[in-house]
């Protein structure tokens, strides 16, 4: 089925999910009631190994565009990037309200801003507000997960109710006080619940996911245990574990250093809202570690997916100018390792090791908890709001199968239970659920802030080489002893003048050359840390001198 020929009966309300389903991440869904159409978050999610030369991926816009005279508004479950990342490619297009809780719309009005997308209605709710748009009234419901101010929504439609949970937990001591609002999600299934779709990322988890105040003790243990710095990797928006961290560093006389853009940003953010609480004096400037005892430093920074130009992991090679690893340090891994992840962040605690620093991490210390139910809390959502049909969200297959497979042990007809796929158009009448066929949608590969995308990643790079060439840097690397016994040579390809190309290619090998003398030996044992230094070097002088943006491919070589 086309987007043309999506006939909508009068009588019938479509569920089209635009992402988040078969995949981590790009969490996006319609509600179409004839007319009126609402959009439920608009994410993005973070290349896979094989994107090369993606910076991130965002769901298709196409029937929202073609349909934008029906949109009556983009309603936002919590400000994680998986859920808001995708909002200023899509507003750019779309001049709708946007409706959410404050610090989530804090963190899209920056997002906004650095996009330079203007003149968006941001509309603020808080926790049992209520809405309409077109023939929908939409309620927020105030739930627990690992950011701040997270709801889900109670939308009623003409048919009936529906309940999308966004992303949650049960969790019975959050670390701002806010319980999950069980009685508003009760009084849903008092009235009669429609359709419910919920978060399935921990379908496969047994039992409860344990409380976020179960880090705390994690990092009271640590804490006390050492003497020398602390340095605290975990995702900028996780303002809970922002919290924890500084609230235990001031019960153990410690002062917090903020690291890493978005870290800074977000946490300004958070204070400025009261979300995120410290004593004066508390956080201090990175300047001021040079002057400051061990003992009394917390270090808290980005970078706990391994990322290679991240703050942490340009620490752990000894490429940051200011934070040098030094026997005694501590560093807490305080965040869930993202399948595919694992080699980079494997790479990054043996740097840090090196170094002489204890490493924590999710295999060896309670130093993270998850934010998403466990089987026993997705059944309890499911009792609380008995819905008639089911729809699992949020996850990859086999995580919406077990979601399923958990819906039908809870008493919901198998009949009643749709597992969709991204672009699926499911359809809710008087008589039942059922899929429809299929509209445009897919994956859009976004490389920079660019407003245009790569829909094609081999198209992207011909017409990357075709525009402004490609330059190659050969490096060989003699394995055992990790010395670099060949190169820089450096190759280029439609780059730059012949007649002006000796003196360029010159100054590009210096350059290399010199990057490369400045490594540590820990760092040129590894291949891939080496290929990002000498990438991000060339690219950011090839830039600054001459304007240009060629394809820039390092070529390590181990012998």
């Amino acid at each position: 089925m086309n987007n043309e020929t999506l006939s909508v009966n009068n009588g019938s309300l479509q569920v089209i999910p635009l992402g988040g389903l078969e995949e981590i991440g790009l969490n996006m869904t319609l509600f179409q009631f004839g007319d009126d159409l609402i959009i439920v978050d608009a994410g993005l999610m973070f290349p896979e190994e094989d994107m090369l030369g993606v910076d991130f991926v965002i769901p298709d816009f196409t029937y929202v565009l073609e349909n934008s005279e029906k949109v009556r508004g983009v309603l936002l479950t919590h400000g994680h990037e998986d859920h808001t990342g995708a909002l200023p490619f899509l507003l750019r297009e779309l001049k709708v309200p946007v409706y959410g809780t404050p610090l989530t719309l804090a963190f899209v009005k920056q997002k906004l801003d650095e996009h330079e997308v203007e003149d968006i209605p941001l509309i603020p709710v808080k926790p049992r507000d209520v809405v309409t748009l077109g023939c929908f009234t939409v309620e927020f419901i105030r739930v627990t997960h690992s950011i701040v101010d997270g709801v889900g929504l109670g939308i009623k439609t003409p048919l009936g109710n529906i309940i999308h949970t966004g992303d949650f937990k049960l969790d019975p001591t959050p670390v701002d006080g806010e319980l999950m609002d069980f009685h508003k999600f009760s009084e849903y299934g008092e009235k009669g619940t429609l359709l419910l779709l919920s978060d399935s990322t921990n379908a496969e988890k047994g039992g409860f996911t344990f409380s976020e105040k179960e880090v705390r003790r994690a990092f009271e243990d640590i804490f006390v245990k050492t003497k020398g710095r602390i340095i605290i990797a975990t995702f900028a928006s996780n303002i809970h574990r922002i919290q924890q961290a500084i609230d235990v560093s001031v019960q153990c006389g410690r002062r917090v250093i903020m690291c890493g853009k978005s870290m800074v940003s977000n946490a300004q953010i958070a204070l400025d809202l009261g979300y995120l609480k410290m004593p004066e004096g508390t956080w201090v400037r990175l300047e001021d570690l040079k002057d400051m005892e061990d003992g009394e430093v917390v270090i808290i920074t980005t970078g706990s997916q391994g990322e290679p130009m991240s703050v942490l992991s340009r620490i752990a090679t000894g490429e940051h100018k200011q934070i040098r690893v030094k026997e005694g340090d501590t560093v807490i891994l305080s965040a869930k390792i993202i399948p595919g992840n694992e080699r980079s962040i494997g790479r990054i605690i043996n740097h840090l090791m090196r170094r002489g620093a204890d490493v924590i991490y999710e295999k060896v210390s309670e130093i993270h908890v998850s934010g998403h139910a466990s089987k026993e809390e997705l059944k309890l959502m499911m009792n609380l709001v008995r819905p008639r049909y089911f729809m699992p969200i949020h996850g990859e297959y086999r995580h919406l199968r077990y979601h399923a497979k958990l819906a039908e042990k809870s008493g919901i007809p198998r009949e009643n239970i749709v597992i969709a796929e991204d672009g699926m158009v499911v359809e809710v009448t008087g008589e039942g659920i059922e899929k429809r066929g299929k509209i445009s949608a897919g994956r859009i590969f976004i490389d920079g802030r660019d407003a245009g995308s790569v829909e094609d990643i081999v198209l992207r790079d011909r017409r990357r080489l075709a525009h402004d060439g490609i330059v190659i840097v050969l490096v060989g690397i003699e394995k055992l002893t990790n010395k670099i016994i060949a190169g820089p040579e450096i190759i280029s390809r439609g780059f730059i003048f012949e007649d002006a190309s000796q003196e360029v290619i010159n100054e590009v090998r210096d350059l290399m050359t010199n990057t490369l003398s400045g490594l540590e030996e820990d760092v040129i044992a590894d291949s891939a840390l080496i290929q990002a230094k000498l990438r991000s070097t060339l690219k950011k002088y090839l830039r600054n001198t001459m304007d240009r943006r060629p394809m820039i491919m390092p070529v390590v070589m181990e012998v």
